[in-house]
């Protein structure tokens, strides 16, 4: 597969590695409504919080959205966006790494982008999540009057969506609600003012492209009529369950009776439509829409650059996800779509650097919580609730040589030692030296008098009892990884108890 060079490609290939993790620090005082609430909003660099939250959501993100700078030469306050191409590639390629990891099996990524960037963002991200996982590049109407700037107007933008799994996400993906406009075919001829769903209908074709030789069967209509399949196409079923919908009085012949078969399907029995990538404004709203969204929120005196309209943030997250699913932006910016996830009832991450997190963020996510009835809350029937908690960025978990550093609290080593060991994110949270049991591995941290132990060291010294204990109390007699300050036990009675023992910190490493 062909790649793109930029004179800092290799570091920058590398550069995901080699970014620490480090501490999110809970700041109590900055939270919005419930407490309890496992949305989060942290503020900091995304390279560094997205590498915090490895440990923890690695393949766990249903949708991933982020509206990155364009590199558009026109520079926004809170970002850089006047950046060179190799600049601009060197920002997104390690942060595009990061985010493939943090996505699940069922999970997609859509980054909104424009024609400045679109077309090395399309090569970018064949090689880091696949081109066999490329889905679509949605074309979003963002005007809806004459640009007449230019030699051609700019009217539109892109949103490139890849999967995890493209089969997958075709089975899981939600179609588009039909609205009015788009129902206005299905009729009721006998009352053409009909609303009842059930009652109104239209004609679909009974044919398919190809030849199949059970399904060119001759069909008579009740007018005595003769109906073949036309040339290079067949009937759409086999004769039999033409003959249950004939009997169910499902296939139409036309106002006069002499117009080839067809099948009556009901507007309440149409799911809704197949996302397609033309979205117009009508639609998904456009730029006047969000701007006005944005002055709303934040009086016409604050500039944001060019935020995007709730709308079609919720096309996104409609198609992509579910309520309960956890969503992703690691470009925050306004904040919308945190704003529009919370509304649709999802989990949310959402990152943003610098005070926007704090001004920005934070209010409009506040005002959410507090009912407000901006954007989509009205069509999504939004009253109000929920909450988040606000982050920081903290300390690295690792030092320079990749050894723990001071006073890092259990869970917080518990999740790091378990997504090392297994690649996995640490789940269910950690108040036991029992971490869980991987691939036929158990693994164990004594750390920090996780047992309430006065003895030395607190109990974090592997000794015969407490290894009775850990087995008594875990029932798991099979191989075990034990992680504490040191072990009474001597490599032979280790050996003969199926335990590897490992020394903290000397061997916890970043993974």
């Amino acid at each position: 597969m062909p790649i793109l060079d930029w004179m800092t490609r290799g570091d920058d290939v590398r550069a995901a590695a080699g970014v620490p993790y480090r501490l999110l620090d809970a700041v109590p005082a900055l939270d919005g409504g419930n407490a309890a609430s496992e949305n989060m909003l942290i503020k900091g660099d995304n390279l560094d919080a997205l590498k915090a939250l490895l440990p923890y959501y690695k393949g766990a993100v249903k949708c991933i959205y982020i509206d990155p700078p364009y590199n558009t030469r026109s520079a926004f306050d809170q970002y850089d966006d006047n950046l060179e191409h190799s600049q601009w590639l060197a920002m997104i390629y390690p942060r595009l790494v990061l985010l493939r990891e943090l996505l699940a099996e069922g999970g997609s990524i859509w980054v909104s982008i424009d024609d400045n960037e679109g077309h090395y963002l399309k090569v970018i991200m064949d090689e880091v999540f696949g081109r066999a996982n490329f889905v679509a590049n949605a074309v979003w109407q963002k005007r809806y009057s004459r640009e007449n700037r230019g030699a051609i107007g700019d009217v539109h933008e892109y949103i490139a969506v890849y999967a995890k799994s493209p089969e997958r996400f075709k089975l899981e993906r939600n179609l588009i609600p039909l609205d009015e406009k788009q129902a206005k075919i299905y009729k009721n001829p006998e009352n053409p003012r009909e609303t009842d769903p059930s009652k109104r209908w239209r004609g679909l074709p009974m044919t398919a492209q190809g030849f199949r030789p059970n399904q060119m069967y001759e069909i008579v209509a009740p007018n005595g009529q003769t109906h073949r399949p036309p040339e290079g196409r067949c009937w759409s079923m086999i004769e039999s369950e033409f003959r249950k919908l004939k009997a169910a009085d499902r296939i139409y012949w036309g106002r006069d009776g002499t117009a080839q078969p067809s099948v009556i399907r009901y507007l309440s029995e149409v799911e809704g439509l197949v996302p397609w990538t033309w979205w117009p404004h009508e639609e998904v709203g456009h730029t006047d829409e969000s701007k006005k969204e944005a002055n709303a929120l934040f009086g016409a005196d604050v500039s944001f650059g060019t935020p995007k309209p709730e709308r079609l943030v919720q096309r996104i997250l409609h198609i992509a996800s579910n309520p309960g699913d956890l969503v992703l932006d690691s470009f925050l910016g306004s904040g919308t779509t945190a704003a529009v996830a919370h509304k649709m009832g999802r989990r949310w991450i959402g990152i943003e650097m610098g005070d926007h997190a704090e001004t920005h963020c934070k209010p409009r996510l506040d005002k959410v919580i507090a009912g407000e009835q901006g954007g989509v809350s009205k069509s999504v029937g939004w009253t109000g609730g929920g909450g988040y908690r606000f982050y920081r960025l903290g300390l690295p978990v690792f030092d320079a040589d990749g050894h723990i550093t001071d006073d890092i609290a259990f869970a917080t080593l518990a999740a790091h030692i378990w997504f090392s060991e297994t690649g996995t994110p640490l789940t269910g949270g950690a108040d036991t030296p029992l971490l869980g049991v991987h691939k036929g591995m158990a693994y164990a941290l004594l750390y920090n008098g996780i047992l309430g132990d006065r003895s030395v060291s607190g109990g974090n010294v592997l000794t015969a009892t407490l290894l009775a204990r850990l087995r008594e109390e875990s029932r798991w007699n099979g191989l075990m990884t034990v992680y504490g300050e040191w072990s009474k036990l001597g490599a032979a009675r280790l050996a003969d108890a199926d335990v590897t023992f490992k020394q903290t910190p000397y061997d916890v490493r970043a993974r």
